[in-house]
C-alpha cells in the first residue's frame, strides 16, 4: 500500500504545473482580445455619448435637461471606469502571466 501511494507521489512530483494545459489557452485568448474589446468599449462609448449629447441639446423642458445631463455624466463615467479598467488590464497582464510562469510552475517536492 505503502508503495503504490509513494509510486503515486513520485508520478505527481515530477509533473510540472497540472493546471498550465488550462491556463496556456486562456491567457492566449486574453492577450489576443483585449485589443479589440478595447477599440469596441472606446467606438460605442463616443456613439453612446454622441447621442445623450445630442439628446441634451434638444431637450426643451427643464426636467428633460436634467434627465439627459445625469445620464450623459453617468455615461462618461460608465465608459471611463471600464476604460482604465481594461488598461489596467492590459498593463497587469504580462507582469501577472509572468509571476504565474515563474511561481505557478514549479511544483512542490
Amino acid at each position: 500500500m505503502l508503495s503504490k501511494f509513494n509510486g503515486m507521489m513520485m508520478v505527481l512530483s515530477d509533473t510540472s504545473n497540472v493546471f498550465d494545459e488550462a491556463t496556456k489557452p486562456v491567457i492566449q485568448l486574453l492577450n489576443s482580445a483585449i485589443n479589440p474589446i478595447l477599440g469596441v468599449v472606446v467606438a460605442i462609448g463616443a456613439i453612446y455619448c454622441i447621442l445623450l449629447g445630442a439628446k441634451l441639446a434638444k431637450a426643451e423642458e427643464p426636467q428633460d435637461r436634467e434627465k439627459a445631463k445625469s445620464a450623459l455624466k453617468n455615461a462618461i463615467i460608465g465608459f471611463l471606469l471600464i476604460f482604465v479598467l481594461l488598461v489596467a488590464l492590459k498593463v497587469a497582464f504580462p507582469i501577472l502571466s509572468n509571476w504565474y510562469s515563474t511561481y505557478g510552475s514549479t511544483s512542490t517536492k
